[in-house]
């Protein structure tokens, strides 16, 4: 009775239902800002309501954060930008889909299914969090390593038949997310002696320049012809039939991110880009094939992420580990206000834990309204003339990559990503295994030296590999999931299939 009670705090108290209301709303529309991250909003917020009471502050951070990460399914959905790492693999269907004049059907869909994900992390975050937490915990560099090869192993269902070319372009990114310092020894990789490449090349500014520049370039070619524009399809609001049949996948994928989520440093770029993945592998029947237009392929990256939401929390309010960057300005805004997270702060502040789950709850409740609500004002994006959109949103790419440092490198590097797009997309590579690259390529190379290092040597690190159950779950799905990918594998089922 008292947990219940104090679940229906944000509820009950009027000036906390305001402020997860309006954290939701603003990080909506901030989070369809390209270049304003949702670890940099709630930076902004921490630094705005440091002097607040303790639960208004995190109730605010909380729908921000929700907000914020739904809302960058905006820009990828509409104009092929996706607002954050995390709504990356949304515009791999969203975007097509919008071109064909489906563009509210998208919204509408990954609006109702962001908040089944964001629901599914605050029930699992309510019920199971010490546990997953402990799962979490023990987790090893082999562990991460394995994670890692296995978004590496999407390049093949990111190359639209391609895969040569996606290989390469993975293999590009990887090398270009090794830019920098060495975090474990300290020394330079491929900065030339420049001092500009010290810190590394931010994925976000590779985004908007992939992304977002290179699709601007793309779409001024045909500024004068007709487009999207003309073919806006009017669709009927669907039915609950249309949306149950989505539920049994977008279930999977949400408990997958919010696994995902829970492991420290994952994040939900990681869990959008694997529920894509396993959408595609899973689904046989969908409206479109992926990467066309594809429901199930706007659905699963938004379930997914919205669930990681609810596991980063697990390890911060269980263990004081953060998750991701935006729940290590949580821990910040805890020791702000005189608490320890850690094992103690559940016993200690219960109060506090069973409020962030409410809040949460509420977030999501507000996401669904605002979502469906604005469904229309932001489908007017794409019924402006393209004379008019397109420096628009060359400004904003600008201004977004500016902002991230107040770095005028970071828009050298922007316009630098948005030309290589563009001759990629003239010549037929595809783009999103290079943004792969970059993402994943820094998580695999250290994970696999601090592995080595731990391990007695060449032999004990290939022989004893497989050391824990959890090593020894993830080696089985890495083979099965490489096999599949192979054409031998894929003739031998389909023979086996036959002879049935």
């Amino acid at each position: 009775m008292e947990v219940i009670q104090q679940l229906l705090i944000p509820l009950l108290d009027i000036k906390l239902l305001f402020y997860v209301a309006a954290g939701t709303f603003v990080g909506i529309i901030l989070g369809a800002i390209p270049g304003l991250s949702v670890t940099l909003c709630i930076a902004l917020v921490l630094s705005l309501t440091y002097s607040w009471d303790l639960l208004d502050a995190l109730a605010i951070m909380l729908g921000v954060y929700y907000g914020g990460v739904f809302g960058g399914s905006r820009a990828a959905i509409l104009i092929n930008m996706p607002g954050g790492p995390s709504n990356v693999a949304t515009s791999f269907d969203g975007y097509p889909l919008a071109q064909k004049g489906e563009a509210k059907m998208a919204l509408t869909l990954t609006t109702v299914f962001s908040f089944v994900g964001g629901m599914i992390g605050v029930i699992i975050l309510g019920t199971t969090a010490p546990l997953i937490a402990k799962i979490a915990i023990n987790f090893g560099q082999r562990d991460y390593l394995l994670l890692a090869l296995l978004g590496l192993l999407l390049v093949g269902s990111l190359s639209k038949g391609a895969t040569a070319k996606g290989i390469f372009a993975a293999g590009a990114g990887i090398l270009v997310g090794l830019v920098g310092m060495d975090t474990i020894g300290g020394g330079t990789r491929f900065t030339f002696g420049s001092l500009q490449l010290m810190s590394g090349v931010n994925f976000v500014v590779a985004l908007l320049g992939l992304f977002g520049m290179s699709e601007i370039l793309f779409q001024m070619r045909t500024v004068n012809k007709q487009g999207i524009n003309a073919i806006l399809k009017k669709t009927a609001f669907p039915t609950i039939a249309f949306f149950l049949k989505f539920l049994p996948m977008s279930l999977r994928v949400s408990i997958m991110g919010v696994f995902i989520g829970a492991l420290p440093g994952a994040g939900g770029e990681i869990a959008a880009l694997l529920g894509y993945d396993h959408a595609k592998r899973t689904v046989k029947k969908t409206n479109r094939p992926f990467g066309e237009g594809s429901y199930d392929g706007v659905i699963a990256p938004e379930a997914a992420n919205s669930g990681a939401i609810g596991g980063a929390l697990i390890p911060l309010l269980t263990l004081g580990i953060p998750g991701d960057a935006v729940t290590a300005i949580f821990i910040g805004a805890l020791f702000i206000h005189g608490l320890q997270p850690g094992p103690l702060l559940m016993e200690q502040s219960g109060d506090l834990f069973w409020m962030m789950v409410g809040s949460s709850a509420l977030a999501n409740i507000f996401l669904l309204i605002f979502g469906l609500l604005v469904v229309t004002i932001f489908i007017r994006v794409v019924t402006v003339p393209k004379q008019i959109l397109l420096p628009i949103i060359a400004v904003i790419t600008i201004i977004g990559s500016y902002s991230l440092n107040n770095s005028i490198t970071d828009v050298y590097w922007m316009l630098g990503f948005g030309i290589v797009g563009f001759f990629m997309k003239l010549n037929n590579f595809p783009v999103a295994p290079l943004v792969l690259g970059i993402i994943l390529g820094p998580l695999v190379d250290t994970s696999f030296r601090r592995a080595y290092m731990s391990s007695e040597g060449a032999s004990d690190f290939l022989f004893g590999f497989v050391n824990t159950p959890i090593t020894l779950i993830l080696s089985i799905v890495f083979v099965f999931t490489l096999l599949s990918q192979t054409s031998m594998f894929e003739n031998l089922k389909s023979k086996l299939f036959k002879k049935a």
